[in-house]
């Protein structure tokens, strides 16, 4: 079984669902657009998270998980965009007809129960598979596989749609955002949560999550600690934690044992690019997501990424808005209205001292608008320092900055017009720097 369509959309969570209806509203006619999901609904991950929080910055007005999602799906079905549920994307190739145009056309091959497997052939193709959870077994930590050890992700889904409690007393292995949050809901439902534990000397999650599910709920935070041992055969009913030095090994003597019959794992995200890889889309080796240019195209000509499958957000509506620009970037690759520019013209954007990685790491001039928003995040905790940025060696920008954290992602704007400024420009870096003094 063979389909067409002009842009194939793969995942139907908040990414894919904005990044539709951009294209839609970009031109592309909706018949033309397909999103192809593995789940049974639209809107993702989002639908588990019912807390609210969401759409601050793409609503102004406070949401939950399900409402921020069923607005996109809204669009999208309003728009009468087609999509597959419990359709599951198994390869895309990039191939030419006859040899020709190699590479310009995409055959996103998938299966489902209703049409068992078939190709679609498209034009242009958005990656939007999210990410998913750093398992157990990545993460080496002595003892037996008893009952009572989750994934965050997963006891959230037990609880928020299932109805269903991991346990009764529960320890917390990482600080990230859904850890921090599910540590608030298992309270919520009456589990006694012991703490929270994080390897690192500071939280991977964002500071208002720290304050309103820890902090308001009692629940200590014991940063430079983690799991050493679990205990119990049939159902967890222990661990043991202990401190650890700056490589992140475990400090003799402090073990402490905490009784317990659950054991959350919030120790980072992966964006799923096994797709992508088999396509030939370079990836970054920091996020693990693809190396993109200002249009949020990979290295394979008509593809394009967004959401965290190319690198985890803190904020939904950063996702909404980096996946608008992918689809609109996206229509005009198939409608043909935006110029094609050689992939020697681009620009090189560097993470200096400090930076982890930036998003997007080309930047082509003939492509990008008036203003192009570059996203990254610092490798440790800052205080009273300063973003410096430097066209090849010449600083150009400096800014100030009270706090700067690994768990909430930063960000700095560039001007077209600034940077034709300097036409032999090769490369721009980012660098974490002292602040700049106050003036008198």
């Amino acid at each position: 079984m063979k389909k067409k369509a002009e842009i194939v959309i793969v995942g139907g969570g908040p990414a894919g669902l904005a990044a539709a209806a951009a294209a839609e509203e970009a031109g592309v006619k909706s018949e033309d657009i397909l999103i192809i999901e593995r789940d049974g609904e639209l809107g993702g991950i989002l639908n588990q998270c019912i807390h609210n929080g969401f759409g601050l910055h793409t609503f102004k007005e406070e949401l939950t998980g399900p409402e921020y999602a069923e607005r996109y799906a809204e669009k999208v079905r309003q728009a009468g965009i087609p999509y597959l549920l419990q359709t599951m994307a198994v390869d895309i190739r990039a191939e030419g007809r006859d040899g020709n145009d190699a590479g310009k056309i995409k055959y996103v091959t998938a299966m489902n129960k209703n049409d068992g497997l078939f190709t679609v052939e498209a034009q242009a193709v958005i990656l939007a598979m999210g990410c998913r959870e750093r398992p157990r077994g990545a993460l080496n930590i002595p003892g037996y596989r008893p009952a009572g050890i989750y994934s965050a992700g997963t006891a959230q889904r037990y609880v928020n749609i299932e109805g269903r409690m991991p346990g009764k007393e529960a320890v917390i292995l990482g600080s990230g955002d859904i850890g921090l949050i599910m540590a608030r809901r298992m309270t919520l439902e009456g589990a006694k949560v012991k703490l929270v534990a994080e390897l690192m000397p500071y939280s991977g999650g964002l500071k208002r999550n720290i304050v309103q599910c820890l902090d308001d709920y009692g629940i200590p935070l014991k940063l430079s600690h983690t799991v050493v041992g679990i205990h119990g055969k049939e159902r967890v009913e222990g661990v043991t934690i202990a401190e650890v030095d700056g490589n992140r090994k475990p400090i003799a003597g402090t073990e402490e044992y905490i009784s317990c019959d659950t054991l959350l794992l919030s120790c980072g995200l992966l964006p799923e690019n096994e797709l992508s890889a088999g396509l030939g889309v370079a990836l970054n080796p920091v996020t693990s997501g693809p190396v993109v240019n200002e249009s949020l195209e990979t290295n394979v000509e008509g593809v394009f990424a967004c959401g965290n499958v190319l690198h985890v957000h803190d904020l939904v509506d950063y996702v909404s808005e980096e996946a608008g620009n992918a689809g609109r970037n996206a229509a005009e690759y198939v409608l043909g209205t935006g110029k094609r520019e050689a992939a020697s013209a681009a620009i090189g954007i560097r993470p200096g001292p400090g930076v982890r990685y930036t998003v997007p790491s080309l930047l082509r001039l003939g492509h990008m608008q008036e203003e192009q928003v570059i996203r990254f995040r610092v490798s440790d905790v800052y205080r009273d320092a300063a973003l410096a940025v430097y066209f090849d060696d010449i600083p150009v920008m400096k800014v100030n900055k009270k706090v700067m954290a690994p768990g909430e992602m930063e960000q700095i704007k560039l001007k077209k017009r600034k940077l034709e400024e300097y036409p032999e420009l090769e490369q721009i870096r980012i660098a974490v720097e002292r602040a700049v003094p106050p003036k008198a």
